[in-house]
């Protein structure tokens, strides 16, 4: 299991936007695992919001995010980001990463996330 970062949480005022970055571990790479972001809420299950499979394609998106997220991933960089635009209050969550697998068009989770970010949508 790789303990995955992520950075980019913040406050910001319904409408606004923000960008959350997963970077893996120093001396690991996630270049070659599928990709995906996750929120939860205390006492909410943890819900999946966008994944990305290795080469960039193909994208999922929930469907309370589409349009308004978009996922991408930076090899040279070796970073994943979600761009997050029109924040809504409901967006209020610690934002996970995670790396998986691509089955059938579909992202499966792996075993490896991340400690999150704070994702506070208020005004």
């Amino acid at each position: 299991q790789l303990q995955l970062v992520e950075s980019g949480g913040g406050l910001v005022q319904p409408g606004g936007s923000l960008r959350l970055s997963c970077n893996a571990p120093s001396g690991f790479t996630l270049n070659r695992y599928a990709i995906g972001w996750f929120r939860q809420v205390p006492g909410k299950e943890r819900k999946g919001l966008a994944s990305i499979n290795i080469y960039g394609t193909p994208t999922n998106y929930a469907d309370s995010v589409k349009g308004r997220f978009t996922i991408s991933r930076d090899d040279a960089s070796d970073t994943v980001y979600l761009q997050m635009n029109n924040l809504k209050p409901e967006d209020t969550a610690v934002h996970r990463c995670n790396t998986g697998s691509y089955h059938s068009g579909d992202y499966h989770n792996g075993n490896s996330w991340g400690q999150g970010t704070q994702v506070t949508v208020s005004s």
